[in-house]
């Protein structure tokens, strides 16, 4: 059976925050925080992270962050960032408590937590403060006010691989996707990308979240390529979910990927065998810089013995953020935070949106030979400007 996907969102969880806002909100913090002008240079940083969660996995990822943060400090010049780190123990109410204490004890920020429960709870407990949250999740629902979401997102991948798609004459797109929140969320990141550039979506085929599912969604994705003239497939599916069976089978029902573009919203790198499926040769996918990437990962391993988690950038990512706000504007409000037109972060250039998602420089691969090629290398600045 197919492995369940990582939901971007849960929604319940979030739904269940509802419930004790009204707590919160009695005892949300006050103190004056980002309003005024950092003093000094010198920037009060309160890390939120899952040191001790009961949750695999967290500690590792928690460590990373903290050492990716850390090693961003020591870049910048300018500014003076003390790092305090708050233990959230994976819970969102813990997370909620400790970023109290730490406006308490005149955080200037804060950055975390980790997921998106946590991360809404830490944003109703300090609203009132003006203390922005650059969390490290990539749940997009929970984005706005004080509250950033710093992990890479559908939203990015689509735009960047239908807007590269679209250049290439590759506009007319049908788009599988899994009946479940994740594929959900996916679908309408490729919708909104597509209409951005006037890329037409043909056919949008669903599939149940089963293996049964994804095999009687086949016939029907090859159908409505043939009737609908396309000439492009977005899957929305992961290694860990479709993706390989669809790779195997599409091709054997008779889509023909070598006149039908394959393209995919999620890393086809990850894992390596990935690349090895002959549905996906010569398929497009969208990746971060792989530049920026290598010489973080280089950096990090010389500082701490060892590769960072996958997530660890995140960390170096907030940090830059938060340093090159101050030495530009000295002042740590959301709307400074999200006024620069691009940050230097671990895997390339970003930026923060008034609306608490961000937007990442990504480059464009395609799998040639089980290998990645990049053929539109990540743009070293954003169009446009932050708002």
């Amino acid at each position: 059976m197919i492995s369940v996907l990582r939901l971007l969102r849960k929604p319940r969880q979030i739904a269940g925050l509802i419930a004790i806002t009204a707590i919160l909100a009695s005892c949300q913090a006050t103190t004056p925080g980002t309003g005024a002008r950092i003093s000094g240079q010198t920037v009060q940083v309160a890390m939120l992270l899952p040191m001790t969660s009961a949750q695999g996995g967290d500690a590792v990822i928690a460590r990373s962050l903290e050492n990716a943060a850390r090693m961003a400090a020591a870049d910048l010049s300018g500014v003076t960032i003390e790092i305090t780190v708050y233990d959230t123990a994976g819970q969102a109410a813990r997370a909620a408590a400790v970023a109290r204490e730490a406006v308490a004890a005149g955080a200037d920020v804060i950055l975390g937590p980790l997921r998106s429960d946590a991360a809404a709870a830490v944003g109703v407990a300090v609203a009132n403060s003006d203390i922005a949250v650059l969390s490290f999740s990539n749940n997009t629902e929970i984005a706005g006010g004080n509250v950033f979401v710093l992990g890479h997102t559908f939203q990015n991948s689509a735009a960047r691989v239908i807007s590269f798609a679209a250049s290439q004459g590759r506009s007319r797109i049908v788009v599988a996707h899994g009946q479940n929140l994740a594929g959900e969320v996916a679908r309408d990141a490729v919708l909104n990308a597509a209409r951005s550039v006037n890329a037409s979506i043909v056919s949008v085929v669903p599939y149940e979240f089963s293996q049964g599912g994804v095999i009687d969604a086949v016939p029907r994705i090859v159908s409505a390529v043939r009737d609908g003239g396309a000439n492009a497939v977005m899957l929305t599916a992961d290694s860990a979910g479709a993706l390989p069976f669809l790779a195997q089978l599409l091709p054997e029902n008779g889509l023909d990927t070598a006149t039908v573009q394959m393209m995919g919203l999620t890393r086809w790198d990850t894992p390596p065998q990935t690349l090895e499926l002959s549905g996906l040769q010569g398929g497009w996918f969208a990746l971060p810089d792989p530049q920026a990437s290598a010489g973080f990962d280089t950096r990090y391993a010389a500082a701490y013995g060892g590769p960072s988690h996958i997530l660890g950038g995140l960390g170096y990512d907030a940090i830059r953020a938060v340093g090159e706000t101050v030495i530009t504007t000295g002042r740590l409000t959301p709307q400074n935070l999200s006024a620069s037109a691009g940050f230097q972060g671990a895997n390339g250039v970003f930026r923060l949106r008034g609306d608490g998602t961000n937007e990442r420089a990504m480059a464009i691969a395609q799998v040639i030979d089980n290998q990645v090629a990049v053929i539109d290398p990540a743009p070293r600045r954003l169009a446009g400007f932050g708002f």
